[in-house]
């Protein structure tokens, strides 16, 4: 039997119900009767249209990631400039605050990462998808300082990202607002300078 034409419509409200839920009380505190609430659905609904609490929390992973690199993308197109501007559009669409940032899909991410220390299968599609990013920057980076010295400038970088946004989720008030974005940006243009100078190499 056909599901019916809602149901792209009705599983994606369950994964925003899911984030909603999770960027104010967690993963493990969010109920699949809270997460139906948040989403404006019954609970009975939720389990027909999901198995379990962690297949949306993977689908809830896709997603994220997908949304940030639109943001990416957005970035990386309206830049004039050379390679460096991409390194720092890249970042920007990570850290930047403005209309499209999402304070919610920052705390979800930060609750995921937790989870993919613990379940293997959150685990797997976390990977998966920072190291797709990772990746992305360091093209960027070795677009500009080379291949070979690319991968440790980009990781260094890209934990950074990572942690700032733990600390504006987990302790919002200890970084200055919207300094993230100009502090990596600084950061990364030391460590790309240093990188293609005669020393660096």
């Amino acid at each position: 039997m056909a599901r019916p034409s809602n149901t792209e419509e009705r599983r994606q409200q369950i994964v925003e119900g899911l984030l909603r839920v999770m960027a104010e009380r967690g993963y493990e505190r969010a109920s699949i009767a809270e997460i139906a609430k948040a989403a404006g659905l019954s609970p009975g609904l939720v389990h027909y249209h999901f198995t379990e609490k962690q297949e949306i929390l993977l689908t809830l992973v896709e997603q994220l990631a997908g949304r940030v690199r639109e943001r990416v993308k957005a970035r990386l197109e309206r830049v004039k400039g050379g390679a460096r501007a991409q390194v720092d559009a890249f970042l920007d669409a990570y850290l930047a605050t403005g209309e499209d940032a999402d304070p919610s899909s920052v705390a979800a991410w930060v609750t995921i990462s937790a989870e993919a220390v613990r379940q293997p299968e959150v685990r797997a599609a976390y990977e998966k998808v920072v190291r797709a990013d990772l990746e992305h920057l360091e093209e960027l980076v070795g677009a500009v300082i080379g291949r070979r010295r690319a991968r440790a400038v980009a990781a260094g970088l890209f934990a950074t990202v990572q942690g700032y946004f733990v600390l504006s989720a987990a302790a919002p008030g200890l970084t200055p607002p919207g300094s993230a974005a100009g502090t990596v940006k600084r950061m990364a243009a030391g460590l790309l300078d240093a990188a293609e100078s005669p020393e660096g190499t």
